[in-house]
């Protein structure tokens, strides 16, 4: 699952394959299959090259329900997603709330 999820949503330059990303990550969802982290980075990913919003907070949710909203990369991908989504105030959020911020959070921010 995430390999195919993490393929299509490097697959950029086509919209097409980030929105098989998405339908793949909620497909997984429907199995009861649990998402790891690379997973996440890479359906936020997909997200973000839509400017899927609505979708990014459902998944941040997922995230939250999964215990992975305070590992760094997760968050990252995060700020990122709201950033190009067009929604700073919760990319801030996102970033306030980082109890560890590194290079690349601050880079997203």
């Amino acid at each position: 699952w995430t390999a195919m999820i993490t393929g299509y949503s490097k697959a950029q330059h086509e919209h097409g394959y980030s929105v098989e990303a998405l339908k793949l990550f909620w497909q997984m969802q429907q199995q009861s299959l649990k998402p790891g982290k690379i997973t996440f980075i890479s359906v936020l990913k997909a997200c973000s090259s839509l400017a899927a919003l609505e979708q990014g907070k459902q998944i941040h949710h997922h995230i939250i329900r999964n215990g992975f909203e305070h590992d760094a990369f997760v968050g990252s991908a995060l700020i990122d997603m709201y950033s190009k989504c067009g929604s700073i105030k919760h990319a801030r959020q996102v970033f306030d709330n980082m109890p560890n911020r590194d290079v690349v959070s601050w880079n997203a921010m």
